[in-house]
């Protein structure tokens, strides 16, 4: 089953239990996604689902800080319930040594020596931590390594 089809069966289930605020997440992933196929003219596949994904929980997540600094812990809680609804969608997370020695492999695989080769190292990672790391992370350890 695709990602797409366990999300609408998802929103089916949901609706025959009446959990609103599911619904309301998980209608607004299919929305995005649909967004994205009719934009781009294409059908996306699990990775372009799960991209698609990943970037509506960045989006919460920065909306979820700025609430907290504005003081709108409502609206901060609501965010966090997008988050926890589209978690389960998303691979296992790598642990913090398993990134680390994913990015040193990818490091001396391209032979990469300066900050100049960060966009190598950054395309051989991609793939594999797509959805199971936080790339911005990523990417801050891999100029520190780099420089």
């Amino acid at each position: 089953m695709s990602l797409k089809e366990k999300i609408t069966d998802d929103m089916k289930a949901a609706m025959r239990a009446r959990d609103k605020d599911t619904l309301d997440v998980l209608r607004m992933a299919k929305a995005a996604i649909q967004r994205k196929e009719v934009d781009e003219r294409i059908e996306l596949d699990d990775a372009q689902t799960l991209a698609v994904l990943e970037k509506m929980m960045k989006q919460s997540r920065d909306a979820i800080e700025q609430f907290n600094k504005g003081g709108r812990d409502d609206l901060a809680t609501k965010e966090q319930q997008t988050l926890d609804v589209l978690q389960p969608y998303l691979p296992e997370p790598l642990s913090d040594d398993e990134i680390a020695e994913l990015i040193d492999q990818a490091i001396s695989a391209t032979g990469a020596g300066s900050i100049k080769d960060m966009g190598k190292v950054m395309g051989m990672l991609k793939p594999k931590l797509q959805g199971r790391a936080d790339m911005g992370a990523v990417s801050k350890t891999i100029r520190e390594k780099l420089a």
